[in-house]
């Protein structure tokens, strides 16, 4: 009767995952074509932290490669920021079992945060401007095309909510972006992939998972309360997060607020109707809007 039982288990956790894994190549797909992420002959430099989403990204885009029709090289590079006890021979133990080219960077970032930043203050923005510049000058170094992070959906949720509440500006975490000195491509192919999807493959494929000394360290980080908070409302209210997600991709600058977008100064009636009108944003039906991601399926052909 155990063994049945066990054998009845195993089957269904083998057809879970099965689905979960469809599921995340499915909407990884989706984000890389509806936003042009990767193109023939790109070569992706990976930015791997030893967490579940960067694992996770390194992983789907491996697969995606070898079923891709165009041609596209993958590097993974991790940054060793000397922090106290990270163990600097698991990931190279790790990428040289997957067979994936990889380059290590060490660079004492960590002495330059915790000498700059006073205690008790938030060392995120510093950390992240030096592993930043950093990157960048790699990806020169190995001439990658493309820099790859692995920002997920609840994470591009978070810091438009962020940006709101404490930067009193509607500004969010683009899937596609050039850097500020307009040398580097950086994509997100986990945008439309929800954390808790990550979570449960991270599980599943049992990465060696190095959890960051840095942020792990500070309580009360406005990042997590915000979080915190966005998991309580899709508790409550199933789908929030993805429609948030979708809102992003929806913008109407003429129901905002910003002159430089809309020109509410010169704004006359002009005695035509239009035919849209605000009829999918009807101030008495909430719900008419997006339920979910409505990212189209790519075509066939694409990666």
């Amino acid at each position: 009767m155990n063994a049945l039982h066990d054998a009845a288990a195993a089957k269904k956790a083998a057809f879970e995952a099965n689905k979960l894994s469809k599921k995340l190549h499915r909407l990884v797909g989706q984000a890389i074509g509806d936003y042009r992420m990767i193109e023939d002959g790109d070569k992706v430099m990976v930015c791997l932290s030893g967490g579940k989403d960067s694992h996770a990204l390194l992983d789907i885009l491996l697969e995606m490669r070898r079923r891709a029709p165009i041609g596209f090289d993958v590097v993974a590079v991790n940054l060793d920021q000397k922090q106290p006890g990270f163990p600097a021979d698991v990931l190279p133990g790790y990428l040289r079992q997957l067979g994936v080219p990889f380059h290590i960077e060490t660079q004492d970032t960590y002495t330059v945060v915790k000498t700059h930043v006073p205690e008790g203050k938030t060392m995120c923005s510093l950390c992240s401007r030096l592993r930043r510049g950093i990157l960048y000058r790699v990806a020169r170094e190995l001439g990658a095309t493309k820099i790859a992070l692995g920002h997920h959906r609840d994470d591009m949720v978070v810091t438009l909510l962020m940006n709101m509440f404490f930067g009193s500006r509607l500004k969010g975490m683009p899937p596609k972006l050039v850097s500020d000195d307009g040398q580097h491509v950086v994509i997100r192919p986990l945008a439309y992939v929800a954390e808790r999807d990550l979570e449960r493959w991270a599980e599943h494929r049992q990465y060696p998972i190095i959890p960051c000394s840095l942020c792990g360290n500070q309580p009360n980080l406005q990042r997590q309360q915000i979080k915190a908070m966005v998991r309580e409302w899709e508790k409550q209210y199933p789908g929030r997060t993805d429609n948030m997600l979708t809102a992003m991709g929806k913008i109407v600058p003429s129901h905002l607020m910003d002159r430089r977008l809309y020109p509410f100064e010169t704004l006359r009636a002009h005695g035509v109707a239009d035919p849209e009108g605000d009829k999918a944003f009807d101030d008495d039906d909430p719900h008419g809007a997006a339920t979910g991601i409505e990212a189209p399926r790519l075509q066939k052909g694409k990666p």
